[in-house]
């Protein structure tokens, strides 16, 4: 009797076990597809990030440039007719006894 169960026992444990090695192959194979996709998402996610910080510095540098204050001084004199003030045309107005 006891020899009987003891061979259902190993032939239950050998009809699991074979579905288990199928059920552990799928499981493995798709853990691969989602850490290659995951892999492939990190490289352009990377690839934009190189990108965003190239413009990034060329938007600094242009804003360098734009800002530079030969520019700005050229702007003012040759389009806009400006010209650095001169001391009689400073005009100091002082306030006293205002309540703020």
């Amino acid at each position: 009797m006891k020899l009987v169960t003891k061979e259902k026992l190993l032939n239950l444990l050998t009809c699991i076990l074979a579905l288990l090695i199928p059920l552990v192959l799928i499981a493995y194979g798709i853990q691969t597809k989602r850490f290659s996709d995951l892999s492939k998402e990190i490289a352009e996610l990377e690839k934009k990030q190189e990108r965003l910080i190239e413009q990034n510095k060329k938007l600094v540098s242009d804003i360098s440039l734009l800002s530079s204050t030969d520019r700005i001084e050229r702007i003012a004199t040759e389009e806009l007719g400006m010209h650095k003030a001169e001391t009689e045309d400073i005009v100091r107005v002082e306030m006293n006894g205002v309540n703020k």
